[in-house]
């Protein structure tokens, strides 16, 4: 066998593959005779087939078996020692004239490069990196929520401003019944509150549908609605009241801080705000974390130029999925990754320069620590070492799991390598200032 390459240019290279008969001949005969061996053929003894009606029944379906698996064990093992950096998979060029019947046979596959780069952190705009603070209006609005949730309902005869009102909304010709409960607070608008106030059980009010809710979502809920009918959904419907409710907030004491985090580990207000303030700023870091990390990708995607082998991925897309695409379909496929493809190798190339690696003990150790995490979730503070280590062993076994936490371990040695590696515009905003100024 010998496999020979020509590079086309830096991107695009066609790799040779000559099989002779001395390659394959000796692995098809010895499958020949295992058939002969155990073919069952009427009017001849088992064992007794002669070898030319074994060769005519299953010799050009073996020869073909053996001659492709020895053609991609070896072109993977060329491609591995030979240290090539192909994008995709090769994909094997189309011979006019190609004969099974013959000794000798030759193949030609088209293969993509991977570009050579270098990767710059030195940006000329630097990124933000946002410090998301709690702040007094979001805490005392998360003490309010706490208090709502451990509060009580008291059942009421006629409805007022900020009650709780169970019904049910009926539209026979949208096919809409659906019994459900509204806190009277997100209600829009007051005329629509009015149609409310004063109510009492058993009570039928009619309502427009087009801006009931403060928030269309809740529109899907009460209604039991598809979601993308639920923005431009311009019917009347009947609510019937069948009970009305007013929230009694809980009070601030011992009672509920002991029921939030535990006897004794809160015991006045201002130790609640800080506790709610410190855990808030807590989850902050993690949206903080992955808006940086968005932003650092996107910088470094549009900083570090370097061309693809696009028609061979292009044509590699066509080729790889369940069912092929046509070229138009191919071009807006490639469109739609390129960007993600870029930042693999550029990940790839940073992964590669600066030694971070994964190794088990590491991976074990993060695997614990999201135990941890998740196990604090359900309340379970302090799990012992045991528990984290049997936990931790189930979850090293499933190869998909381990994966998960790989990609994840990778990423955030990635973003830690970032932060001290990277200038940055850092910000201080509160949460409300975070969501305007990222999402609008």
């Amino acid at each position: 066998m010998n496999i020979t390459r020509e590079n086309i240019d830096e991107l695009n290279a066609v790799v040779k593959v000559d099989i002779a008969k001395d390659d394959y001949a000796p692995k098809v005969e010895k499958i020949l005779k295992d058939y002969r061996k155990n073919a069952n053929v009427p009017g001849f003894r088992k064992g007794h087939v002669p070898m030319g009606m074994v060769k005519k029944q299953y010799g050009q379906a073996v020869l073909v078996d053996e001659v492709n698996k020895l053609l991609q064990e070896n072109l993977n093992k060329y491609l591995t020692e030979e240290k090539l950096d192909v994008l995709g998979n090769p994909i094997p060029k189309e011979q006019e004239n190609f004969d099974w019947n013959e000794d000798n046979y030759t193949f030609e596959f088209e293969v993509g490069l991977a570009p050579e780069f270098e990767v710059s952190l030195d940006l000329e705009k630097p990124v933000t990196k946002y410090n998301i603070v709690a702040d007094d209006t979001m805490i005392d609005r998360q003490i309010e929520n706490i208090q709502k949730q451990y509060g009580k309902l008291i059942s009421k005869d006629e409805v007022e401003e900020g009650d709780i009102v169970a019904g049910t909304f009926k539209n026979e010709e949208e096919g809409i019944e659906n019994e459900t409960s509204i806190e009277l607070e997100k209600i829009k608008g007051k005329r629509n509150l009015n149609k409310f106030v004063g109510s009492k059980v058993g009570d039928t009010i009619k309502l427009k549908t087009k801006s009931l809710f403060e928030d269309d979502h809740d529109l899907i809920q009460h209604l039991k609605i598809e979601h993308d009918k639920a923005h431009d959904l311009d019917i009347e419907v009947e609510f019937t009241i069948s009970e009305i409710n007013k929230r009694e907030l809980a009070d601030l004491d011992q009672e509920l801080f002991d029921k939030l985090f535990g006897e004794g580990k809160v015991k006045t207000v201002t130790e609640l705000k800080e506790k709610i303030k410190e855990d808030a700023e807590k989850q902050f870091v993690q949206q903080s974390d992955q808006q940086l990390m968005n932003d650092v990708t996107e910088a470094l995607i549009e900083k570090t130029d370097f061309d693809l082998p696009k028609e061979f991925l292009q044509k590699w897309i066509r080729t790889v999925g369940e069912k092929p695409l046509t070229e138009e379909e191919a071009v807006e496929e490639y469109e739609n990754s390129e960007k993600g493809l870029r930042y693999q190798l550029i990940e790839g190339k940073i992964v590669k320069d600066n030694d971070i690696q994964v190794d088990f003990e590491a991976l074990k150790a993060f695997a614990k620590d999201k135990i941890k995490e998740q196990m604090a979730q359900f309340g379970q503070m302090d799990p012992s070492d045991k528990e984290l280590d049997d936990i931790a062993a189930r979850i090293m076994s499933n190869q998909d799991e381990v994966k998960r936490l790989s990609e994840q371990l990778v990423n955030e040695k990635l973003l830690n390598f970032y932060k001290d590696n990277m200038k940055f515009d850092e910000k201080e905003v509160t949460y409300d200032e975070f969501v305007k100024e990222i999402y609008e």
